[in-house]
């Protein structure tokens, strides 16, 4: 997601994958693609290696380079709004409303994801038709 909460990129991966190693199938068309990206905010579940790996993601070649940065948890009792995480979750409210991404009814990660852009792309459209 950028930060208006707008999908960059989208990947439906089986529940047996680990976070921190699907994100690197997410993230390596940033390789070319997004060249203006600079900056990639995680939650605590990608801590580790994966930021050296996206640090390392564009060298060479005078590209600009990516930071990922790890949003902690706030401490203390109670909700707490952590900072961007909250763009995700809108986005993720957004695409529940279509009826098809409500529950998980797909066969095929590649059905999901075309129905993720189908329901972004009529978002966008909404938009846009509003004076």
């Amino acid at each position: 997601m950028d930060t208006l909460g707008l999908v960059l990129e989208a990947q439906v991966q089986p529940a047996n994958l680990q976070d921190r190693d699907g994100a690197k199938e997410v993230l390596s068309p940033l390789a070319d693609k997004h060249w203006r990206l600079s900056k990639i905010w995680a939650d605590g579940g990608y801590r580790g290696e994966l930021a050296a790996w996206v640090w390392n993601l564009r060298q060479g070649r005078g590209k600009r380079r990516i930071h990922l940065e790890i949003v902690e948890k706030a401490q203390g009792n109670g909700f707490v709004v952590l900072p961007k995480r909250w763009i995700v979750e809108r986005s993720f409210a957004w695409l529940g409303r279509s009826r098809r991404l409500s529950k998980d009814y797909e066969a095929l990660c590649e059905t999901g994801e075309t129905l993720i852009w189908i329901a972004m792309i009529h978002l966008m459209t909404k938009r846009l038709a509003v004076p």
